[in-house]
């Protein structure tokens, strides 16, 4: 019999799921509530570009065309590829677009059943003969409401969208408070470039955050507002006056960036020339960090290494507080890159992004907390308000919500959400061990999404083949609490953000040995050890 097999979200990882579950034989049924494929592509931008370099972001079986040069290319040439991809391997017809999954809910076993079982659905086996999913699916077009039921379930919802993060504030001091107008950075993505841009023109704008969106959307209001637009303007009136706005010019209407933590965002992936890959995204730079399940051997050896560790991370933070002149902008981050590394939280600098900074387009203001008034915001312990007549939140996602919201059973909406104190317990960062028939791929962030999501994909698609089994829930959710720790150790106050961080190739290691490869895919012992790891090196031999 044909396993139907129900995936929600036509992203990068939706597309990767559709793709190696096809491979095995299975019948993928794909949930997408857009009309297009792409996830948060779509949804980005105009100025976005890759954040990863672009042979970290790559499929490992489609290769990125000979004319896209670019290290970062931008948005359009993205989902360009990744159309590209789906085409070549035929997955549009299996996407049901503009259907949204309203929820889902499992049928076969009570709860009470379900939480004596000691082995993930019961028997530990994928499928089950009484088990299934019913999904409650949306037709987004004929507002109709339609049920399917399905052998397995795969979330590909991602955490960057949906449910946008709104900071809470004491009453009559939130955006009610406000006489402009206050949007999160979802409402400004939707927007069209030419609203977008008539949004913010000629306005005082004031970015809550500090994230590539919050970045992007502040480069944006430079293009729309800052000195270039009056140069412009002055020398088709006379050159005289355009000399003359140059050596008055000030900026009428700049961008404020309220920020609560300084970040190292990065000005490019090159250290001094030296590529930070080298550094950081290979077997050696890993044998500097603590992993989990590590034998004695190997944190004896992560402890020794402990000094070079910090050497690492103070050569690249010596070079981007070079760069971008931190300190003379108070910029300068009080934890280690290391730390922003572990947390997924490195992002690349929009180009001239300082520059701006410099010449007044951009003004950064440290805003621990904050609230509205009726002409701008009042940062804590300013006694004036910073006016302005835009607010826009770039304050992120409730990812979690999200994903806890997709179950009907509360029981369920338990499990997924794990304790108040510990990240969302996901087993191999796809499976949480109490749910059975059902898997989550790319809510667990990487530095590389995309080469992350793929080896994820295979690794399901082996599990449901039958290539290997799960050990026992007891198990599987003592090796999620030994990634737990990992977190808490190195990612600090943004623990609960599932990341795998510095440990992708510790990471991938696990994956292979379940799938019965051999973890070391490099040919020779320098290159094993201090080559980077990256997508091509999963292609299977």
């Amino acid at each position: 019999m044909e396993r139907k097999i129900g995936i929600v979200g036509a992203g990068v990882s939706g597309l990767l799921a559709c793709k190696y579950i096809l491979s095995k034989g299975f019948h993928p049924i794909v949930f997408e509530s857009q009309s297009s494929i792409g996830g948060v592509w779509t949804k980005a931008l105009e100025t976005t570009k890759l954040q990863t370099p672009k042979p970290f972001y790559q499929f490992s079986d489609f290769a990125w065309p000979l004319s896209v040069t670019e290290y970062f290319p931008d948005k359009h040439v993205v989902l360009d590829y990744i159309e590209a991809y789906a085409k070549h391997f035929h997955l549009l017809n299996h996407i049901k677009f503009n259907t949204k999954v309203a929820g889902i809910e499992y049928e076969g076993f009570q709860d009470e059943v379900i939480q004596s079982w000691s082995l993930w659905g019961g028997t530990g086996e994928p499928f089950s003969s009484r088990g299934k999913w019913k999904l409650i699916v949306e037709d987004l077009n004929t507002l109709s409401t339609e049920i399917y039921q399905v052998d397995f379930v795969i979330f590909c919802v991602g955490r960057f969208s949906g449910l946008p993060n709104i900071p809470e504030f004491p009453p009559n001091k939130g955006p009610e408070a406000f006489h402009g107008k206050v949007i999160h950075s979802m409402e400004y993505a939707a927007m069209d470039d030419e609203k977008a841009a008539e949004f913010i023109k000629g306005k005082r704008v004031i970015v809550v955050g500090f994230q590539k969106s919050a970045l992007d959307i502040a480069m944006e209001c430079c293009a729309a507002n800052g000195k270039y637009n009056l140069f412009k303007l002055t020398l088709r009136i006379h050159p005289y006056l355009f000399l003359l706005s140059i050596w008055f010019a000030g900026v009428e209407n700049p961008c404020t960036v309220l920020y609560r933590t300084a970040h190292w965002h990065l000005p490019d992936y090159f250290k001094r020339g030296f590529s930070l890959a080298y550094m950081y995204f290979n077997r050696f730079s890993e044998l500097m960090v603590h992993k989990p399940g590590e034998g004695f051997l190997l944190g004896l050896l992560a402890t020794i290494l402990t000094p070079l560790r910090w050497a690492y991370s103070k050569f690249v933070e010596s070079d981007i507080k070079r760069k971008f002149h931190l300190a003379k902008h108070g910029m300068v981050p009080t934890h280690s890159f290391l730390h922003e590394l572990s947390s997924c939280l490195t992002s690349t600098v929009p180009e001239k992004f300082y520059d701006k900074v410099e010449d007044g387009e951009i003004k950064l203001k440290k805003a621990p907390s904050f609230s509205f008034c009726d002409n701008g915001v009042m940062v804590e312990d300013e006694t004036a308000p910073i006016e302005a007549e835009v607010v826009i939140l770039a304050t992120g996602f409730k990812g979690e919500k999200k994903l806890k919201d997709m179950f009907v059973s509360q029981t369920f909406q338990n499990f997924i959400a794990g304790s108040p104190d510990t990240a969302t317990p996901l087993y191999r960062e796809c499976i949480q061990p109490r749910i059975p028939q059902l898997a989550v791929i790319g809510y667990s962030e990487s530095n590389a999404n995309l080469y992350t999501s793929e080896i994820r994909c295979r690794w399901l698609a082996e599990l449901l083949d039958g290539t290997f089994k799960l050990p026992s829930i007891e198990e599987m959710e003592k090796d999620v609490r030994k990634w737990d720790e990992y977190l808490k150790q190195y990612s600090g106050g943004y623990y609960r953000r599932k990341c795998i961080g510095a440990l992708h190739v510790w990471y991938n290691d696990q994956l292979c040995k379940d799938m019965g490869w051999n973890p070391r895919r490099k040919k020779g012992l320098f290159a094993e050890f201090f080559e980077p790891y990256g997508p091509l090196d999963y292609v299977p031999s």
